[in-house]
């Protein structure tokens, strides 16, 4: 059996050892500029340290029970196909790229997009063949200077996913990340790297899945950095269905240059506890971009939404509607900030929160931000949180609908706003089944 940590500091003192066993393992690599990234990444984690309630960023989501458990960071798995068959999603195609405790596995991996279209390779692999292409890149849009989680990862970045899509090309086949815990045997903690370059007037779909095998803890901090070319688009979906035994921290950082369309959809039905960061920087004219999420938690669940719209330059548009039902004891916070900069005239920028509230030990925190400094803009925010629409109800019941079915219907198209949003019809209807599910418990 896995013990707990009898201090706050001993899992970061393990990282640190892990990170240094690392590190004398290397030979010319850790001479690298992209391994210097890593160090200072690393010098930043230790100076950070783990954040408390105390930092306003993580008010309502203590990371405390978090750091009471202890973690294996062997990443090795014997996991096999057939383990995987439970989690599969059924009539998904595409380009599907998986990787088990965030290492990459190419015997549960295929690619179908030719190589003109689109160049996909693991991290590790990556940063050994075009060290300078990735060090180009790498953190240059996830800032690891405020955010602990964010460095740990950048410190300890290994294995994960570089895409590049070339110019004036469009990927025809979605390119799905499936990321799996195997947390059957042993608590496992693993910190996957992204890094996606869309072309100039490019095109391309891509989801990121996250499962969880087995009923031990497991931890997953992701960093995924998309930066997008002038004309390019991409709409992006991250699903999340672990265990209640699962924590994630996820930063998702998006860079926009003009006139690029990024579309994106986050959908969180289970873990334990989830801290999802979506951080974008409309750094070019004409530049849009619209986000959407969707958020269940039960049980003693908490899940955390966290976006910032950064709009730095003129005459761009960002639209962001963010739903969630909460049963039981689940707890849930959005905190949406718009951030306008004085350049950036001609804004338009918009914003919406919605909660339905199913039991008296459920709560809400929501926390709507505007930070305007230019003066001829359109921003708005809102967010309303409140307890199923008694009158809808009365009036389905009315009509000979059972008082179950109606709830449920009504909490459907409540959530179909979001749901169908996501373009790739397979997860789309998977999605549909596993919120049907959940809504009829």
């Amino acid at each position: 059996m896995t013990p707990s940590y009898a201090s706050y500091n001993e899992f970061k003192d393990q990282l640190l050892a892990a990170f240094q066993s690392n590190e004398e393992r290397m030979n010319g690599e850790s001479k690298t500029p992209l391994h210097q990234v890593r160090r200072a990444a690393l010098h930043q984690f230790d100076l950070l340290g783990f954040p408390t309630i105390r930092h306003e960023e993580w008010k309502y989501s203590n990371v405390a029970n978090l750091l009471k458990e202890a973690f294996d960071l062997d990443n090795t798995s014997t996991l096999t196909a057939d383990d995987l068959t439970p989690l599969q999603i059924p009539n998904l195609d595409g380009n599907i790229i998986t990787f088990v405790n965030g290492i990459f596995r190419s015997d549960l991996s295929r690619l179908v997009s030719p190589a003109e279209q689109v160049q996909i390779t693991n991290f590790a692999e990556a940063a050994k063949s075009d060290p300078d292409y990735i060090g180009s890149h790498f953190a240059r849009y996830a800032d690891y200077q405020d955010n602990a989680f964010t460095a740990l990862n950048t410190a300890m970045a290994s294995d994960g996913v570089v895409i590049r899509v070339p110019a004036n090309t469009t990927v025809e086949q979605p390119i799905i990340l499936r990321f799996i815990t195997d947390a059957r045997e042993r608590n496992i903690a693993s910190q996957p790297r992204n890094l996606v370059i869309v072309g100039k007037n490019a095109e391309v779909t891509m989801a990121e899945s996250f499962r969880t095998l087995g009923g031990r803890t497991s931890f997953v901090n992701v960093v995924t950095e998309i930066a997008l070319e002038r004309d390019a688009r991409m709409q992006y979906y991250k699903v999340q269905d672990e265990t209640e035994n699962a924590y994630h921290i996820g930063t998702t950082q998006v860079n926009q240059l003009d006139n690029s369309h990024f579309y994106s959809a986050t959908v969180t039905l289970n873990g334990n506890f989830v801290r999802n960061n979506l951080n974008i920087v409309l750094n070019g004219q004409h530049a849009e971009a619209f986000m959407y999420g969707l958020y269940m938690p039960n049980g003693r669940q908490h899940v955390d939404n966290h976006t910032l719209v950064d709009h730095a330059m003129p005459n761009s548009y960002s639209n962001e509607l963010y739903k969630g039902i909460l049963d039981d004891n689940g707890t849930g916070v959005f905190n949406g900030k718009i951030y306008v900069r004085p350049d950036a005239q001609k804004t338009n920028a918009y914003q919406s929160c919605k909660n339905v509230v199913l039991s008296s030990g459920a709560s809400m925190n929501t926390k709507p931000q505007l930070e305007i400094y230019a003066d001829d803009v359109k921003c708005s925010h809102g967010t309303t949180t409140g307890q199923l629409n008694d009158e809808a109800l009365f009036y389905m019941q009315a009509r000979g609908i059972p008082k179950d079915a109606a709830r449920t219907l009504l909490l459907y198209a409540f959530v179909q706003d979001v749901v169908s949003q996501i373009k790739i019809q397979p997860i789309r209807e998977y999605l549909e089944g596993v919120v049907a599910q959940k809504l009829g418990q």
